[in-house]
């Protein structure tokens, strides 16, 4: 496991960057999530005895890495969390995705259901008993032979809900063969958490995180930096 990597740290929040294939909490495989990490990471700065508090205020799903932000402090994570609640806090994906969507950009609309025995979320008509409203909006930014690399705004926060929702275009991301992708067997799921935006839980100042994906296939078949619009780390 690498070391945590921390883009931004006070006394209200920790902002970190999440790996690919590890949980944002822990779950039933016992995996070593990284809301752990971030606890082990501020006892050991804190010189802690026993647990340090770390509100985990959103998640990613597990295939999927990049930024997360954690409250430090019980007031800050109600405060996160009503921002959440309240559609301020904007998260922005890049996903690269099978063909390419017939419009170049749209709002996606859907009712999901999500099926716990399989861990799969299904698109179902929206009077389906226990479906949740489902909302993004998705501009196709290039294409590359049989891929496209797509921005996604999530306006809702469903499980899996990019993954389903891209599926639901017949451009089911990279890899993602839960979802029926053809393409990248075996590999990581091409959807990446690339910026975060909200409001300081205390001074109310406007932050924004942005961090690139992987340098592998298939991110390098396009010019990623040209849309995630920050100065590389050396």
């Amino acid at each position: 496991m690498d070391e945590l990597i921390v883009l931004y740290e006070d006394n209200h929040i920790i902002v970190t960057v999440k790996p690919q294939n590890i949980p944002s909490q822990g779950d039933s495989t016992g995996d070593l999530s990284q809301l752990d990490i971030v606890k082990n990471y501020i006892k050991t700065a804190a010189n802690k005895v026993g647990n340090a508090f770390v509100g985990l205020v959103h998640r990613l799903d597990r295939p999927t890495g990049g930024v997360m932000v954690f409250a430090k402090t019980s007031k800050a994570a109600a405060r996160l969390s009503q921002q959440i609640r309240d559609g301020e806090l904007e998260k922005r994906y890049l996903a690269v995705v099978a063909g390419r969507p017939k419009e170049p950009r749209g709002r996606l609309v859907n009712a999901l259901l999500k099926d716990e025995t399989a861990n799969i979320v299904k698109i179902v008509p929206p009077a389906t008993d226990g479906a949740k409203r489902a909302e993004l909006d998705y501009v196709v930014l290039e294409s590359s032979g049989k891929l496209s690399l797509v921005d996604i705004k999530l306006i809702t926060g469903r499980s899996h809900q990019a993954r389903a929702q891209m599926a639901g275009l017949n451009c089911p991301i990279y890899a993602d063969q839960k979802y029926g992708a053809a393409e990248g067997k075996g590999g990581n799921l091409a959807l990446w958490a690339y910026s975060l935006k909200f409001e300081h839980p205390t001074t109310k100042q406007a932050m924004v995180f942005k961090v690139f994906p992987p340098e592998t296939t298939p991110w390098q078949g396009f010019a990623v930096s040209k849309y995630v619009n920050v100065v590389k780390p050396e």
